[in-house]
Protein backbone atom coordinates (compact mmCIF):
# COMPACT_ATOMS: atom_id res chain seq x y z
CA UNK A 1 0.00 0.00 0.00
CA UNK A 2 1.69 3.28 -0.76
CA UNK A 3 1.66 6.35 1.94
CA UNK A 4 -1.45 8.10 2.71
CA UNK A 5 -1.20 11.85 1.44
CA UNK A 6 -0.65 13.25 4.80
CA UNK A 7 2.20 11.21 5.79
CA UNK A 8 5.59 11.52 6.41
CA UNK A 9 8.75 10.01 7.88
CA UNK A 10 7.98 10.07 11.69
CA UNK A 11 11.12 9.18 14.33
CA UNK A 12 9.96 6.81 17.09
CA UNK A 13 9.02 8.16 20.17
CA UNK A 14 9.04 6.87 23.64
CA UNK A 15 6.68 5.02 25.36
CA UNK A 16 6.90 7.68 28.31
CA UNK A 17 6.09 10.26 25.40
CA UNK A 18 3.19 8.24 24.29
CA UNK A 19 1.55 7.57 27.80
CA UNK A 20 1.84 11.61 28.64
CA UNK A 21 0.23 12.61 25.55
CA UNK A 22 -2.63 9.94 25.81
CA UNK A 23 -3.37 11.08 29.29
CA UNK A 24 -5.56 13.81 27.73
CA UNK A 25 -4.40 17.40 28.92
CA UNK A 26 -1.49 19.21 26.38
CA UNK A 27 1.70 17.78 25.83
CA UNK A 28 3.00 21.39 27.07
CA UNK A 29 6.74 21.43 27.56
CA UNK A 30 7.85 24.32 29.73
CA UNK A 31 11.76 23.28 29.38
CA UNK A 32 11.24 24.17 25.81
CA UNK A 33 11.83 28.00 25.46
CA UNK A 34 9.95 30.28 23.59
CA UNK A 35 12.49 30.27 20.70
CA UNK A 36 12.53 26.72 20.21
CA UNK A 37 8.70 26.67 19.97
CA UNK A 38 7.95 29.19 17.74
CA UNK A 39 10.55 27.83 15.53
CA UNK A 40 8.87 24.03 15.75
CA UNK A 41 5.42 26.24 15.41
CA UNK A 42 6.61 27.87 12.59
CA UNK A 43 8.09 24.73 10.69
CA UNK A 44 4.17 22.62 11.66
CA UNK A 45 2.58 25.96 9.88
CA UNK A 46 4.55 25.32 6.88
CA UNK A 47 3.68 22.03 6.68
CA UNK A 48 -0.09 22.64 7.49
CA UNK A 49 0.23 24.50 4.04
CA UNK A 50 1.82 21.87 2.37
CA UNK A 51 -0.89 19.53 3.84
CA UNK A 52 -4.13 21.35 3.19
CA UNK A 53 -3.39 23.83 -0.16
CA UNK A 54 -7.49 23.52 -0.41
CA UNK A 55 -8.37 24.92 3.34
CA UNK A 56 -11.05 27.64 2.80
CA UNK A 57 -13.85 28.82 4.80
CA UNK A 58 -16.27 26.50 4.27
CA UNK A 59 -19.08 28.31 4.90
CA UNK A 60 -20.86 29.90 1.73
CA UNK A 61 -21.47 33.31 2.02
CA UNK A 62 -21.37 36.27 -1.15
CA UNK A 63 -20.64 39.47 1.87
CA UNK A 64 -20.12 40.26 5.31
CA UNK A 65 -23.66 40.16 6.54
CA UNK A 66 -23.82 36.61 5.41
CA UNK A 67 -20.96 35.39 6.69
CA UNK A 68 -21.66 37.12 10.04
CA UNK A 69 -24.99 35.02 10.04
CA UNK A 70 -23.97 32.10 8.56
CA UNK A 71 -21.68 31.77 11.46
CA UNK A 72 -23.73 32.86 13.95
CA UNK A 73 -26.02 29.67 12.98
CA UNK A 74 -22.77 27.10 12.45
CA UNK A 75 -22.91 27.00 16.65
CA UNK A 76 -23.77 23.13 17.51
CA UNK A 77 -24.38 21.96 13.96
CA UNK A 78 -22.08 21.24 10.58
CA UNK A 79 -21.28 23.90 7.92
CA UNK A 80 -22.75 21.72 5.29
CA UNK A 81 -25.91 21.88 6.95
CA UNK A 82 -25.75 25.37 7.38
CA UNK A 83 -24.77 25.99 3.76
CA UNK A 84 -27.75 24.00 3.00
CA UNK A 85 -30.55 26.45 4.90
CA UNK A 86 -28.89 29.79 4.03
CA UNK A 87 -29.79 30.06 0.27
CA UNK A 88 -33.59 30.20 1.49
CA UNK A 89 -32.79 31.94 4.35
CA UNK A 90 -30.85 35.12 2.71
CA UNK A 91 -33.29 34.81 -0.48
CA UNK A 92 -36.02 36.14 1.89
CA UNK A 93 -33.97 37.99 3.99
CA UNK A 94 -31.40 39.58 2.34
CA UNK A 95 -29.88 42.06 4.11
CA UNK A 96 -30.27 42.99 8.09
CA UNK A 97 -33.42 45.15 7.55
CA UNK A 98 -35.25 42.27 5.95
CA UNK A 99 -33.98 40.19 8.83
CA UNK A 100 -34.88 42.64 11.56
CA UNK A 101 -38.23 42.72 10.27
CA UNK A 102 -38.65 38.49 10.06
CA UNK A 103 -41.61 36.91 11.13
CA UNK A 104 -40.55 35.13 13.97
CA UNK A 105 -42.84 31.94 12.93
CA UNK A 106 -41.41 31.95 9.48
CA UNK A 107 -37.65 32.77 10.28
CA UNK A 108 -37.88 29.47 13.03
CA UNK A 109 -39.21 27.20 10.00
CA UNK A 110 -36.36 28.06 7.60
CA UNK A 111 -33.97 27.43 10.49
CA UNK A 112 -35.54 24.36 12.25
CA UNK A 113 -33.14 21.68 9.89
CA UNK A 114 -30.15 23.98 11.90
CA UNK A 115 -31.06 22.24 15.54
CA UNK A 116 -31.86 24.90 18.33
CA UNK A 117 -34.14 26.74 15.92
CA UNK A 118 -35.93 28.90 18.18
CA UNK A 119 -32.45 30.20 20.30
CA UNK A 120 -31.02 30.45 16.65
CA UNK A 121 -34.16 32.70 15.73
CA UNK A 122 -33.63 34.73 18.92
CA UNK A 123 -30.00 35.18 18.33
CA UNK A 124 -29.78 36.46 14.58
CA UNK A 125 -32.94 38.26 15.23
CA UNK A 126 -31.27 40.69 17.89
CA UNK A 127 -27.95 40.73 15.41
CA UNK A 128 -30.00 41.98 13.23
CA UNK A 129 -32.01 44.55 14.98
CA UNK A 130 -28.64 45.50 16.31
CA UNK A 131 -27.17 46.33 12.86
CA UNK A 132 -29.75 48.12 12.04
CA UNK A 133 -30.26 50.18 14.93
CA UNK A 134 -26.60 51.05 15.66
CA UNK A 135 -24.59 50.74 12.47
CA UNK A 136 -27.26 51.18 9.41
CA UNK A 137 -27.56 47.96 8.63
CA UNK A 138 -24.11 47.42 7.93
CA UNK A 139 -21.58 44.80 9.51
CA UNK A 140 -18.29 46.60 11.04
CA UNK A 141 -15.10 45.93 9.90
CA UNK A 142 -13.58 46.58 13.28
CA UNK A 143 -13.02 43.85 16.35
CA UNK A 144 -14.21 46.16 19.29
CA UNK A 145 -17.81 46.98 17.59
CA UNK A 146 -18.22 43.34 16.42
CA UNK A 147 -18.39 41.74 19.84
CA UNK A 148 -20.53 44.27 20.69
CA UNK A 149 -23.67 42.67 18.47
CA UNK A 150 -25.57 39.86 20.35
CA UNK A 151 -24.06 36.33 19.71
CA UNK A 152 -20.67 37.56 18.18
CA UNK A 153 -17.71 36.61 20.21
CA UNK A 154 -13.81 36.71 19.53
CA UNK A 155 -14.35 33.45 17.44
CA UNK A 156 -17.44 34.73 15.60
CA UNK A 157 -15.50 38.06 14.61
CA UNK A 158 -12.77 36.68 13.63
CA UNK A 159 -14.15 34.56 11.08
CA UNK A 160 -15.71 37.72 9.54
CA UNK A 161 -12.79 39.35 10.13
CA UNK A 162 -10.52 37.37 8.10
CA UNK A 163 -12.74 36.12 5.47
CA UNK A 164 -14.92 39.08 4.82
CA UNK A 165 -12.73 41.95 5.22
CA UNK A 166 -9.09 40.35 5.18
CA UNK A 167 -8.09 41.21 8.29
CA UNK A 168 -5.90 38.85 9.88
CA UNK A 169 -7.52 36.57 13.16
CA UNK A 170 -7.06 33.45 14.72
CA UNK A 171 -10.77 31.21 14.69
CA UNK A 172 -10.10 29.25 18.34
CA UNK A 173 -13.04 26.47 17.51
CA UNK A 174 -13.22 23.42 18.93
CA UNK A 175 -10.90 22.13 16.36
CA UNK A 176 -8.52 24.76 16.63
CA UNK A 177 -8.26 24.43 20.71
CA UNK A 178 -7.71 20.87 20.72
CA UNK A 179 -4.75 21.15 17.93
CA UNK A 180 -2.82 23.10 19.19
CA UNK A 181 -2.90 21.80 22.49
CA UNK A 182 -1.90 18.50 21.29
CA UNK A 183 0.87 20.71 19.76
CA UNK A 184 2.14 21.41 22.59
CA UNK A 185 2.01 24.84 22.10
CA UNK A 186 -0.12 26.03 24.81
CA UNK A 187 -1.94 24.25 27.73
CA UNK A 188 -4.33 27.02 28.10
CA UNK A 189 -8.18 26.02 28.01
CA UNK A 190 -9.90 29.23 27.24
CA UNK A 191 -10.25 30.40 24.07
CA UNK A 192 -8.98 34.06 24.42
CA UNK A 193 -6.02 32.91 25.91
CA UNK A 194 -5.27 30.05 23.21
CA UNK A 195 -5.46 33.09 20.39
CA UNK A 196 -3.02 35.31 22.62
CA UNK A 197 -0.71 32.54 22.90
CA UNK A 198 -1.03 31.50 19.10
CA UNK A 199 -0.61 34.43 18.13
CA UNK A 200 2.97 34.87 19.53
CA UNK A 201 4.25 31.48 17.52
CA UNK A 202 1.96 32.42 13.87
CA UNK A 203 3.25 35.46 11.65
CA UNK A 204 0.24 38.01 11.96
CA UNK A 205 -0.08 37.64 7.82
CA UNK A 206 -1.05 34.42 8.14
CA UNK A 207 -3.29 34.17 10.87
CA UNK A 208 -6.49 33.18 8.72
CA UNK A 209 -5.31 30.70 6.24
CA UNK A 210 -3.76 29.18 9.53
CA UNK A 211 -6.84 28.83 10.98
CA UNK A 212 -8.34 27.65 8.25
CA UNK A 213 -5.32 25.11 8.12
CA UNK A 214 -5.37 23.64 11.81
CA UNK A 215 -9.17 23.26 11.61
CA UNK A 216 -8.50 21.10 8.13
CA UNK A 217 -6.47 18.50 9.72
CA UNK A 218 -8.26 18.35 12.88
CA UNK A 219 -11.61 17.43 11.02
CA UNK A 220 -9.06 15.34 8.17
CA UNK A 221 -6.78 14.00 10.10
CA UNK A 222 -6.30 15.01 13.91
CA UNK A 223 -9.76 13.86 15.23
CA UNK A 224 -10.84 13.64 18.70
CA UNK A 225 -11.24 10.49 19.34
CA UNK A 226 -8.98 8.50 17.23
CA UNK A 227 -6.19 10.44 15.71
CA UNK A 228 -4.76 9.02 12.52
CA UNK A 229 -1.40 9.53 13.58
CA UNK A 230 0.65 7.23 11.22
CA UNK A 231 -0.81 9.68 8.61
CA UNK A 232 -0.02 12.72 9.81
CA UNK A 233 1.98 14.81 7.96
CA UNK A 234 3.27 16.51 11.72
CA UNK A 235 3.64 13.61 13.17
CA UNK A 236 7.66 14.63 13.55
CA UNK A 237 7.21 17.70 15.59
CA UNK A 238 4.07 16.52 17.59
CA UNK A 239 4.50 15.74 21.28
CA UNK A 240 0.84 14.15 20.85
CA UNK A 241 2.51 11.29 18.57
CA UNK A 242 1.02 7.94 19.67
CA UNK A 243 -2.58 9.16 20.80
CA UNK A 244 -3.79 7.09 17.94
CA UNK A 245 -2.67 4.43 15.76
CA UNK A 246 0.95 4.73 14.02
CA UNK A 247 0.30 2.13 11.70
CA UNK A 248 0.32 4.22 8.36
CA UNK A 249 -2.26 1.28 6.84
CA UNK A 250 -4.21 1.37 9.82
CA UNK A 251 -4.30 4.92 10.11
CA UNK A 252 -5.05 5.95 6.75
CA UNK A 253 -8.19 4.52 7.21
CA UNK A 254 -8.98 6.90 9.92
CA UNK A 255 -8.79 9.92 7.16
CA UNK A 256 -11.59 11.36 5.99
CA UNK A 257 -12.14 12.81 2.58
CA UNK A 258 -13.02 16.64 2.18
CA UNK A 259 -16.26 15.76 1.14
CA UNK A 260 -16.87 13.86 4.64
CA UNK A 261 -14.95 15.50 6.74
CA UNK A 262 -17.22 18.66 7.76
CA UNK A 263 -19.85 16.03 9.65
CA UNK A 264 -17.89 16.28 13.24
Amino acid sequence: MSSPAYARPVPPRTAAARRAAARGGAPFDPAETPLARTRRARRMARELAELHPDAHCELDFTDAFQLLVATVLSAQTTDRTVNRVTPALFARYPDAVALAGADRTELEAVLKPTGFFRAKANSVLGLAQALVERFDGEVPGRMADLVTLPGVGRKTANVVLGNAFGVPGLTVDTHFGRLVRRFGWTEEEDPVKVEAEVALLVPKRDWTMFSHRVIFHGRRVCHAKKAACGACGLAQWCPSFGIGPTDPELAAKLVKTPAASDTE
